[in-house]
């Protein structure tokens, strides 16, 4: 099963674009979207389920702001919305569909903002979704989480490390949790594919021609249990599709 991820930065921009994602993604059989910024009633049928996808929703209460997405080719054994908990899943932030024991979960993590007006939010989100992901493993299923983290782990996921020591998503707060939920046993399956691999980012800021000389961060990951980390194929980062300050990220399982 071939699965993409993309923060689009808005649904509805990303195709007035000219760059839907079942078109630009359209060898994946799975594909998670992060920030959709729209309700599915806001969208025609043909947007909702184009030639070839069906897809689900999991959209914040406040319109235009946040939310999840997955268009899939085949029918899911079972679709799981938010992770049980009102203070997230108000924000429309994690979806996940489950092929017999395989779970794949579209997952797009707060911003902790400038000054660190939402780091207290976010760690509690971080918590919460260490909680769902060992539910759904005593469940014994395999999981690859696939999203927006909106964290540069390590000095080599950003272009800028010391220039960036106090900005949101590079957090000395944000950059532990990371490094406790690997220890835990979720493998950032990039990395492991590629240790030393410097100047490889999934977002740029629109500002001062940041992507075209890569200045930018690694905040779009796959993530996946030990066991299924090893049997994943290739991570790539889509760095030639654009559309939005994101670039989609892909692996096969």
């Amino acid at each position: 099963m071939r699965c993409a991820s993309w923060n689009v930065n808005g649904i509805r921009a990303v195709i007035k674009k000219g760059l839907a994602p079942w078109e630009v993604l359209s060898d994946f059989d799975l594909i998670c979207l992060q920030e959709t910024k729209a309700q599915p009633d806001q969208l025609p049928d043909e947007l909702r389920s184009p030639d070839g996808y069906r897809s689900c929703w999991h959209s914040a209460e406040r319109k235009g702001y946040s939310g999840v997405a997955i268009y899939y080719r085949q029918e899911p054994d079972e679709v799981i919305t938010g992770m049980g908990d009102p203070a997230f899943d108000v924000e429309g932030r994690v979806m996940a569909l489950r092929y017999g024991s395989q779970l794949v979960v579209s997952a797009y993590f707060p911003n902790s903002q400038d000054e660190g007006r939402r780091l207290d939010y976010k760690l509690a989100f971080c918590a919460a979704m260490e909680k769902t992901l060992a539910a759904w493993r005593k469940r014994r299923l395999q999981i690859l989480m696939l999203g927006d983290f909106n964290i540069a782990h390590e000095p080599i996921d950003l272009a800028r490390p010391k220039q960036n020591e106090n900005n949101a998503g590079y957090l000395p707060e944000e950059r532990a949790w990371f490094s406790r939920f690997v220890k835990l046993g979720h493998v950032d399956v990039f990395r492991q594919q590629n240790p030393e691999l410097e100047g490889a980012y999934t977002w740029w800021s629109y500002r001062g021609g940041a992507r075209s000389r890569n200045v930018g961060w690694r905040l779009d990951y796959a993530t996946a249990n030990a066991g299924l980390a090893e049997k994943l194929g290739q991570v790539h980062h889509h760095t030639d599709i654009m559309g939005s300050d994101h670039c989609p990220v892909s692996v096969s399982v």
